[in-house]
């Protein structure tokens, strides 16, 4: 065990998953949780989540760690809900994917003796809500803690060891340098999958639904990465614009050079440009963090 009690504000897909894997590895005595969704709140009830109070700071009272689970727009409103509960020497965390954003959002409402270390699990699925959660999301995915350099290092220690006991690799980052890296490797990822999402829904109505009715997988893949949770993507792009932006800047330069290919018949360029891509693909499988399997290792439609 390393806390004796956690509490989790916001219980979605990542904060339900981490009451199961805790639960897996032992790695809290008292889970508590609050959501502001009276459904989520019945829900998270119903299927015996974890202690389910009615007020933020209700939930956090007496906990040593305290995990923020809401979309990056409404930390700062989260963080100022909790501020009456929350014990001195307890230690405040969050799961947000920009972290610029929300230690300006989050630090202001921190009381004296609580310190508030960012984390950031990259791992996820394009279901949400209470019920979506499983005690094996994190396992083999990285989780990158975002310490400042007044953070206690033995609270840093345990916040590693916690996310360790959930299964994930943990490594460190310098805040501004992670908010650039995820708009690399997801932010833009997103945005673009939404766009070509939007491209031929736009086309399906030109084509009586063939779009759908004929998807090949590589949109299929566009359309699981753009049903992901809505608000919480509004608020990422907008938490993270500057770095998104500038990434979007270089995608559209690369789009342009290999749309002149195309025009041209450049085959060269286009073979090696694929094969050097390619090559990325190898990398991710080979670091673990997919599978080479058929079909990504999804089983077929009426197979499990």
């Amino acid at each position: 065990m390393i806390y004796n009690r956690i509490a989790l504000i916001g219980l979605g897909l990542i904060a339900s998953s981490i009451v199961w894997a805790a639960k897996r590895g032992a790695l809290a005595g008292e889970i508590r949780g609050f959501d502001a969704s009276p459904e989520a709140r019945e829900t998270a009830r119903r299927i015996g989540l974890c202690d389910v109070f009615d007020s933020a700071a209700e939930a956090v009272e007496g906990a040593d760690l305290v995990i923020l689970c809401v979309p990056v727009g409404a930390m700062g409103q989260a963080a100022e809900a909790i501020a009456p509960g929350l014990k001195p020497g307890a230690v405040v965390s969050d799961v947000g994917s920009v972290k610029r954003a929300v230690i300006e959002a989050v630090t202001p409402h921190i009381p004296k003796g609580v310190q508030f270390i960012p984390a950031h699990p990259l791992a996820g699925t394009e279901h949400s809500g209470p019920e979506a959660g499983f005690a094996a999301l994190f396992d083999n995915r990285w989780c990158l803690v975002v310490p400042s350099p007044e953070s206690d290092a033995a609270n840093v220690a345990d916040l590693r060891a916690f996310w360790e006991g959930l299964g994930a690799h943990v490594d460190e980052m310098d805040a501004d340098h992670h908010d650039l890296v995820l708009a690399v490797t997801s932010h833009t990822p997103h945005l673009i999958a939404y766009t070509m999402v939007g491209v031929a829904d736009d086309l399906r109505r030109v084509t009586d639904s063939e779009v759908i009715k004929y998807s090949a997988a590589g949109f299929r893949d566009f359309t699981r990465i753009a049903a992901s949770d809505p608000t919480m993507w509004r608020d990422v792009f907008l938490s993270n614009k500057d770095a998104t932006l500038e990434i979007l800047g270089r995608f559209t330069e690369e789009l342009f050079a290999l749309q002149r290919a195309i025009r041209t018949g450049d085959g060269q360029l286009l073979h090696d440009y694929f094969t050097r891509t390619r090559a990325i693909r190898r990398g991710i499988i080979d670091a673990g963090q997919d599978t080479s399997a058929p079909d990504f290792g999804r089983a077929p439609v009426g197979r499990k």
